[in-house]
């Protein structure tokens, strides 16, 4: 990458719900623990500090609403402000989570920075979201009330909640904008299949991934995301990526852990057409969990994962994986 890399901190777990033991989930520690493996100077990048988020409030789930949200609100206003500095003078943004509701005021910052660089059409940036889960129920439909399950209809306006409201009067992402890539919950409609079925969000499942492969997919995917219609203008795009698209033989260390998915390895051919595209704006890394990783091993992929794609460092162990 030819480009500066700014890092931000997001130690966020307020946007999903507890453990079953009623005690927070631990994601607040990821951004410390990927620090402490020497990621900011295996990245040589600029380390912007953490954006603290406020304490835990909805260990019961409020009825029909979302957990901590007027916490999740404030949190993604104030986030949204450090990734607009980490995207400055053309940086790419890396921002360690935290959970993923952290995507909503990483969009908000995104959308800042894109209109600074006179990178977006029609007040939009596009958004790549790799993720295990489809992310698309309301706060109505949630089983569980975690922001972090519905983010990517909050971001696209859908529900009735400030969450989707952040931008004001237009959602964060317009739908056409989105490409979501990864999912393998068919059987959990509850994420809001139904909606998502029935928008223009381009949903490349995982066995379609699988069976495409990487090259097809990113290739497709980009091109719907830079140079949408005819226009042969491109425009910023912001990367989502949640830990969960990995498959949990080599990456256990997540809330929701569903079968199959990439390797490292797969995901570094997947993930580095886009951060090497010169229209993206930056990535977030979200629901990874040192309490659940307590070798660390699954904290050293990621490392592995965010140097290959970002800079092309040697070669992967796990590529025999």
């Amino acid at each position: 990458m030819n480009r500066s890399i700014a890092i931000v901190g997001a130690p966020s777990s307020i946007g999903i719900r507890p453990y079953d033991s009623g005690e927070a989930r631990q994601l607040d520690r990821a951004p410390g623990v990927l620090r402490q493996l020497g990621l900011v100077q295996r990245l040589g990048a600029s380390d912007l500090g953490d954006v603290i988020p406020p304490a835990y409030r909805d260990y019961i789930r409020p009825p029909g609403r979302v957990r901590n949200e007027g916490e999740v609100v404030s949190y993604c206003r104030a986030l949204s402000e450090r990734v607009e500095a980490a995207t400055r003078d053309g940086r790419f943004a890396v921002v360690l989570g935290g959970d993923c509701s952290i995507v909503l005021g990483c969009l908000l910052g995104a959308r800042r920075s894109a209109q600074e660089q006179r990178l977006m059409q029609d007040r939009s940036v596009g958004l790549a979201y790799f993720d295990a889960h489809a992310d698309f129920g309301t706060p109505e439909e949630s089983r569980t009330g975690s922001a972090a399950s519905m983010c990517l209809a909050l971001a696209v306006g859908r529900g009735e909640t400030p969450l989707a409201r952040l931008a004001g009067n237009e959602p964060l992402v317009h739908s056409k904008d989105v490409v979501l890539i990864g999912r393998r919950d068919a059987a959990e409609p509850w994420y809001g299949h139904a909606a998502l079925a029935a928008s223009p969000i381009v949903d490349i499942s995982g066995p379609v991934l699988r069976d495409r492969g990487a090259t097809d997919v990113a290739a497709a995917a980009l091109l719907a995301l830079a140079s949408p219609g005819s226009s042969a203008d491109l425009r910023g795009f912001w990367i989502h990526l949640d830990a969960d698209v990995i498959n949990p033989t080599v990456m256990p260390a997540v809330d929701s852990p569903q079968p199959g998915g990439p390797t490292i390895s797969e995901m570094v051919d997947l993930l580095t057409p886009f951060v090497r595209h010169p229209r993206a704006l930056g990535l977030e890394l979200t629901i990874y969990d040192p309490g659940l990783d307590p070798g660390r091993s699954c904290a050293a992929s990621l490392v592995t994962l965010l140097e290959n794609i970002l800079l092309g460092a040697g070669s992967l162990n796990e590529r025999t994986a």
